[in-house]
């Protein structure tokens, strides 16, 4: 008898978690393809990316990665089809964990890593980040987007 019930309180826990993380899942799902979709193709590189920031979220380990590819499939399908319309979806889905300064930080990382797979800058890539930024309430210098590396020059008046 008790091991049902340890099935059954196992079950629940997981189902428990999966609702209340749900909300993060469509979130980062949506953000990755405003990003990945910013230039109008998404790469096989961002798509392994993309597989290996879903293995390392621990919140996302109770969903099914299929169930989380085939949210970013939906979201970038949506964008490339109708990019107003789309992207007003993907920002609708980013609103519920705007509010929670930690969970925007780490969906803002998750396109940072996203970014920077191929190597490069991408500046249509960098600009839907900036206004990811905007609505998540995080200063884009915060990731080390518009970080002026330039030398201070010296007061000369001092």
């Amino acid at each position: 008898m008790a091991g049902v019930l340890e099935t059954l309180t196992g079950l629940y826990r997981e189902q428990m978690a999966r609702h209340e993380n749900r909300p993060f899942l469509e979130a980062v799902m949506s953000a990755a393809a405003l990003v990945c979709a910013a230039d109008g193709q998404v790469t096989f590189p961002e798509r392994m990316r993309l597989d290996q920031i879903l293995e390392a979220i621990r919140q996302l380990d109770v969903f099914d990665p299929h169930e989380a590819v085939d949210l970013f499939n939906d979201y970038t399908a949506a964008i490339q089809a109708d990019s107003e319309t789309g992207r007003a979806a993907a920002f609708k889905r980013i609103e519920p964990v705007a509010d929670n300064p930690e969970t925007a930080s780490l969906i803002l990382r998750v396109c940072m890593g996203i970014l920077e797979v191929e190597g490069e800058d991408n500046l249509t890539e960098q600009i839907e980040i900036v206004s990811l930024c905007s609505r998540l309430g995080i200063e884009p210098g915060d990731l080390g987007l518009y970080v002026d590396d330039l030398p201070q020059i010296p007061d000369e008046k001092a």
